[in-house]
């Protein structure tokens, strides 16, 4: 099995992360803005691409500005299976966000190209919540 993480350091506080990480504004200014989200245990949160697919992900876990699990239960057969958690840790009003996605089957070229986009999305992540504007899917220019 293969994992992709990252660590992205924030300067805000946790709240403002969780909250930019489980509710359809922040995830629509991070990620993508097509998408079906519910800050649930149990809940199926859907995300789209331009069309290429759909992307669904159970929330598993729920730890207010401390951790999220979701895990692909619908998506690009290489990520079914797969968990998405984020850790954060907060010191001085500063964030840290480990980013795992864990139980890949092996490493291929989709594999690789996923960690590059992950690495984005933390980008974006910070962005919006520094900077108050993320860069989600549509807005890519790359």
């Amino acid at each position: 099995m293969a994992n992709i993480e990252h660590l992205q350091t924030v300067n805000v506080p946790a709240s403002t992360v969780y909250e930019a990480l489980t509710t359809a504004k922040g995830l629509s200014e991070i990620w993508t803005n097509e998408l079906i989200v519910n800050d649930q245990i149990g809940c199926i949160n859907e995300f789209q691409f331009g069309g290429k697919g759909l992307t669904k992900m159970r929330v598993d876990e729920l730890v207010t500005d401390k951790k999220i699990l979701w895990q692909c239960v619908d998506s690009d057969p290489e990520w079914i299976g797969t968990t998405i958690s984020f850790d954060m840790e907060e010191k001085n009003g500063k964030t840290s966000i480990i980013f795992r996605q864990k139980n890949w089957e092996e490493v291929t070229a989709f594999y690789r190209v996923c960690n590059y986009n992950w690495a984005i999305f933390l980008y974006s992540l910070k962005q919006y919540c520094e900077e108050g504007e993320g860069l989600p899917y549509h807005k890519r220019k790359f």
